[in-house]
């Protein structure tokens, strides 16, 4: 028997409808924000993913599932979705006709990291992405439509971590700083962060490996480096949250995985999944369309883990897939003939009906309408088909009434619509 590949997962029909649920429910707070749906492609260019994200990174160093085509070209199962939609914005030039464009897609990424609770190698994001927008309310605005989305899912234990990571004007000066504190621990830290310490020694900060978060637990905080742009920034980002009612924190020592963030960083955490505490982050990244081969344009997205939101909900919200409407317990082939047809005129009305297909019992016919949870089941064989009428049966009080089959059809719809 072929299993699945380690690391991937199947979505099985019991799984699915709370997805559902939870896509609906981002569909719904989006598109209430002036949020637009886009798709980009599972696959790109992996030059994309190596410019956009960072060549030092643990994604693009690591983590990448990248393959070689025909042509000789490297292509890479995208591992993150904002380098693909920026790519989008700036190839259609959807900053044409307004630069303001606020985006969203929901989908799988692909990663090759170590399996373990909650994290996959193929795994699903909601990735939200707003575009030409410089001041600080949008920031706000970001980080308060997630919480509004978890309060709306019912995830109370969550709490918004905030950090600011500065900008190219007052990051070198900070970057000396954290430089010079490096250079003093180097022994202490870890193959990996000695090599980026000289390249890109924020990295380091972001380091899971416990000798090198214990080497830099006195490193200088980056919000104490801030020039006065960025801090008046930060500062009103935060006090905006305040006055929306959004519970936050300041955290010093937050920094994200990917080199385009600047300026405001942010990360929801919450202590149902454990050690795996964050379930959405993202922050502002000003520089990315620009290093794409785009305009200058500001930009700040975020994005939710889709698995851990669904482990997370799985605990405490029962979301049950849709029950038909009705059952017909059709005996005999001329009865099933006639089913058949009403079957598909009450789908094609949006009425959710089943049937049983073989030459069952009445009994065991009824057993699965049971097991279906039918609200009710029409019962019809040869003599109900003589007669003209048929029982339809109240499968929660166990009533039974007798129902016309001349026009049945379009009788069942007026009675089992909503």
């Amino acid at each position: 028997m072929i299993q699945l590949i380690r690391g991937f997962k199947d979505i099985l029909p019991a799984e699915v409808a709370l997805w559902q649920h939870i896509e609906r429910t981002a569909v719904a707070l989006f598109a209430a924000f002036g949020f637009d749906e886009i798709r980009v492609p599972i696959m790109e260019k992996t030059e994309l993913f190596a410019r956009g994200i960072g060549e030092d990174t643990d994604i693009v160093e690591k983590e990448m599932y990248t393959l070689e085509d025909r042509g000789g070209e490297r292509l890479t199962l995208r591992p993150e979705a904002t380098a693909s939609i920026v790519r989008a914005y700036i190839q259609h030039k959807l900053y044409a006709d307004d630069p303001l464009r606020k985006l969203y897609t929901i989908g799988p990424m692909f990663r090759r990291e170590r399996p373990q609770k909650g994290r996959y190698r193929q795994f699903y994001q909601i990735d939200v992405e707003a575009f030409g927008m410089a001041g600080p309310y949008i920031d706000a605005q970001m980080i308060h439509m997630l919480h509004l989305f978890f309060q709306r899912l019912g995830v109370s234990r969550s709490l918004a971590h905030l950090n600011s990571l500065g900008c190219p004007v007052c990051r070198p000066r900070f970057r000396e700083a954290l430089s010079g504190l490096l250079a003093q621990v180097e022994e202490k830290l870890c193959a990996d962060c000695r090599r980026r310490q000289a390249r890109n020694p924020l990295r380091v900060l972001d380091c899971k490996v416990p000798t090198c978060r214990e080497a830099v637990a006195d490193a200088p905080a980056i919000v104490d480096y801030l020039c006065d742009d960025c801090r008046q920034h930060f500062n009103s980002v935060t006090e905006s949250l305040a006055r929306l009612g959004v519970p936050f924190e300041l955290n010093k020592r937050l920094v994200r995985g990917l080199d385009y963030y600047t300026r405001t960083t942010f990360e929801i955490q919450t202590d149902l999944l454990g050690a795996q505490s964050a379930v959405a982050g993202g922050g502002r990244y000003d520089g990315l369309v620009e290093t794409l081969g785009g305009p200058a344009t500001p930009a700040i997205g975020f994005a939710v883990g889709f698995d851990r939101l669904v482990e997370i909900l799985g605990q405490r919200l029962k979301v049950e897939a849709p029950k038909p409407a009705l059952f017909i317990a059709a005996l005999g082939e001329k009865a099933r003939r006639e089913a058949f047809y009403w079957c598909a005129a009450l789908a094609a009305a949006g009425i959710y009906v089943e049937m049983e297909h073989g030459d069952k019992s009445l009994k065991a016919q009824m057993k699965r309408a049971d097991r279906l949870g039918a609200a009710r089941v029409l019962i019809v064989g040869e003599a109900e088909l003589a007669s003209g009428k048929a029982n339809l049966r109240d499968m929660a009080t166990k009533a039974q009434s007798e129902i016309a089959l001349d026009g049945v059809a379009e009788k069942l719809e007026q009675t089992l619509k909503p």
